[in-house]
């Protein structure tokens, strides 16, 4: 059977299959990692965890998760966005950029939630079942050969072998796009009508006009929109820039909205586990502990370090905290000791994980670790709004 007979069966099959796509319910539950007792206090609808597997495309796996949420607050069906569209889109982009720049730009997988919106503002949009990005007979992505293939390209083309560019080789990077990850359709069948990726971007209401980023550093002025110096933010995307308090005020007050948080941040601490499902900011530090205490690490509440601006600062200043992750903030939960932790949709599938995949990070550790967030226009404060004349 032929990959894009595949997709064509499957389009007339999605109408089947959303009712698959919930996630699991966690109101009302009890949560429990080692001697963590995390109470649920607010949970938004989401979807299912998905599993990125060896790729870094981690910013859309965690964009499509907040937009999936999104329709579900919306009163839409549920339904499973195509992660491999976006990124087939944005790779060409990402090509003119590093070669325009003679390779002083960054080339790779990673990129923020601005490219995703970015992607579905001028493309549009497709179910997974129509576009998967996957190889024939493959269950999970594996970008390693792509990424070092399309590197080794666009290099020897920076090079310039030929004593002036060509005029092809946008096509040759299409080819090796195309090679990897298949055709991006122009139109397709599901539920039983015809869509392009723009008209059903639009039929499912994704307005990107609609969602502002946020963060919180002092090297640039206070309510300004800025573009934080990452290496993965080779668009230059901007964020709001707002002091720290306000900046977790506006995250806790969406989630109470209902809104669910789109997240950027830092997850290499060693108090961030996925496997147990925790992440806190403990007070005894890693390189201070015995081995003793670095076994017991996230076994048990113990007292966290408290993160202010100048904190926050200096960690991102001398590279402790770094771009490494996106993830889906769907939640609010606090432990037994009335510490709150911000109930977090990762994309490293299920296996093996005390909490399913979802990953809950005390306050201090957001306060301390993130980046930036992105949250819907509707759930910023109306004198916030104004401030930002939106």
């Amino acid at each position: 059977m032929s990959r894009w007979f595949q997709i064509l069966v499957s389009g007339m099959l999605g109408c089947l299959l959303v009712t698959q796509l919930i996630a699991d319910d966690h109101s009302a539950k009890e949560l429990k990692s080692g001697d963590f007792v995390l109470k649920v206090l607010i949970d938004v609808d989401a979807t299912s965890v998905k599993n990125q597997s060896r790729t870094g495309t981690c910013w859309i796996f965690s964009g499509n998760s907040f937009l999936e949420s999104e329709l579900l607050r919306m009163g839409k069906d549920p339904v499973d966005l195509s992660e491999m569209f976006v990124v087939r889109k944005t790779y060409p982009q990402k090509a003119q950029r590093y070669v325009r720049l003679h390779g002083n730009g960054t080339l790779g997988a990673g990129s923020l939630f601005g490219d995703v919106m970015s992607v579905i503002r001028e493309y549009g949009i497709v179910p997974e079942v129509i576009y998967n990005g996957k190889f024939e007979g493959e269950e999970l992505h594996n970008h390693n050969e792509l990424d070092a293939v399309l590197k080794a390209m666009l290099n020897t083309i920076i090079k310039n072998p030929g004593r002036k560019l060509s005029p092809v080789w946008p096509e040759a990077v299409e080819g090796v796009l195309d090679a990897y990850l298949g055709e991006a359709p122009e139109s397709f069948k599901y539920a039983g009508k015809t869509y392009t990726p723009r008209s059903f971007a639009d039929q499912m209401g994704i307005n990107p006009d609609n969602y502002v980023e946020f963060t919180s550093f002092n090297h640039h002025p206070f309510y300004q929109n800025i573009a934080v110096e990452l290496p993965d933010n080779w668009a230059l995307n901007e964020s709001y820039n707002l002091p720290l308090d306000e900046f977790m005020s506006l995250m806790v007050s969406a989630l109470e909205k209902g809104y669910s948080v789109g997240w950027d941040g830092d997850v290499s601490e060693k108090s961030f586990s996925q496997k147990k499902g925790v992440a806190t900011m403990p007070k005894l530090e890693w390189a201070m502990r015995n081995q003793v205490e670095r076994d017991s690490l996230l076994l048990k509440p113990e007292p966290e370090m408290m993160v202010d601006q100048a904190k926050r600062q200096k960690m991102f200043d001398n590279y402790q905290t770094t771009d490494d992750h996106l993830m889906h903030v769907t939640g609010l939960s606090e432990d037994q000791n009335g510490t709150r932790y911000f109930i977090t949709k990762n994309s490293w599938g299920t296996k093996d994980h005390k909490l399913d995949g979802y990953v809950h990070m005390s306050e201090q550790y957001v306060r301390g670790k993130t980046i930036s967030f992105m949250v819907h226009k509707d759930a910023i404060p109306k004198d916030l709004k104004k401030k930002m004349k939106i």
